[in-house]
């Protein structure tokens, strides 16, 4: 493979290593090997990286990487192209570039498959690229492919409900919403958002959200009503699982569908649920991981994405949502900031000064 003549990388380089599972402490920083790029790989120089849910729930033990990914935690990342495997013919050794992997991104290099990188837009830092490949393309396939946003959009009227709306996801979700009726004359949308203060409902109001619940206010159901008139939500992107489902079915317009990304309530629903509404109302319920996908699966949502979002970051129709950043020495703070919900859009590490 090329490789950039960059200082000696035979010495190893650092990353998080996990002493044992559990809390933040158990996070340190420490030396191993840089990994070596396969033909399809570049291997990037780590500028920035974010801290996901997910990496939470790995380091407590109960969320192993997929086969063959990296066991260092860290799913997105962006950073400078310093070599490619000898399949690699459309990036160049010094290209700024970002995107979302199996595992690594918690390290001073990483290997990034060259059909899931994207090119970093020029107006962008790469501490705002880093916030990027995770919550928009998971937003992005909850919308786009799940909720059909754009046949939604073309049809009339649109009612979307974000749960954890000031979230990375929650927030590329609002702007993408938005967007969608940007580029349609005409086309109008509710997005209702719910989270857990009126900092952050207000948050959200600057991203472009209409409607505001506080979920620490009671159930969001009557709100949810008031707001669509009885006709309900023809969009829900759900974080929440077990506690909200039943008032998510209820919620649903006819032929609502709704996106299930998470379970930071729990998976249980508790009670007894009635499901009738599922038939009654046409309703579509899918799950998604994005983690677990398919090479071929993540190859496809990039080269999408990417066309239909890289040029609106550029117009700055779209914009990286940046709570705070943190240096990559100061990992345990960062993991606990999001832990205690603290931000609204993304908490970034930085790996060097930009």
């Amino acid at each position: 493979y090329q490789r950039r003549v960059h200082g000696d990388r035979t010495a190893g380089m650092l990353a998080v290593t996990l002493r044992a599972f559990g809390g933040v402490e158990n996070m340190v920083i420490g030396h191993t090997p840089v990994p070596v790029p396969l033909a399809d790989d570049i291997l990037v120089r780590v500028q920035a990286t974010a801290v996901n849910r997910a990496d939470i729930i790995q380091r407590r033990g109960h969320y192993p990487p997929p086969k063959g990914a990296s066991e260092i935690l860290g799913l997105e990342l962006a950073g400078v192209v310093e070599a490619v495997g000898s399949a690699v013919d459309e990036w160049r050794l010094g290209d700024r570039v970002m995107g979302i992997v199996g595992g690594g991104a918690y390290a001073q290099f990483a290997l990034l498959d060259r059909r899931v990188a994207m090119r970093v837009p020029e107006a962008l830092s790469f501490n705002e690229a880093a916030a990027i490949p995770e919550a928009f393309f998971t937003a992005f396939q909850a919308l786009h492919g799940i909720g059909e946003l754009e046949r939604r959009v073309a049809a009339g009227p649109v009612s979307v409900l974000i749960h954890a709306a000031a979230s990375g996801v929650g927030t590329a979700a609002i702007q993408l919403v938005r967007e969608a009726v940007r580029r349609r004359s005409g086309a109008s949308a509710q997005i209702i958002c719910i989270a857990g203060s009126p900092e952050k409902l207000r948050f959200c109001e600057s991203l472009g959200a209409t409607h505001f619940i506080n979920r620490k206010e009671g159930d969001f159901l009557p709100k949810v009503m008031e707001f669509t008139q009885n006709r309900g939500c023809d969009v829900i992107l759900d974080f929440v699982g077990g506690p909200v489902f039943e008032q998510n079915l209820a919620a649903l317009a006819v032929d609502g569908a709704m996106s299930l990304q998470g379970f930071l309530g729990g998976a249980v629903v508790p009670g007894s649920l009635n499901l009738a509404s599922i038939l009654s109302k046409r309703l579509r319920i899918e799950g998604s991981a994005l983690r677990t996908r398919s090479l071929e699966y993540k190859r496809e949502l990039t080269s999408t994405f990417s066309a239909y979002a890289l040029p609106a970051f550029e117009q700055q129709h779209l914009r990286a949502v940046v709570d705070r950043v943190f240096p990559f020495e100061r990992v345990q703070e960062a993991h606990t900031y999001v832990e205690q919900d603290s931000n609204a859009g993304k908490v970034v590490m930085a790996l060097s000064s930009q």
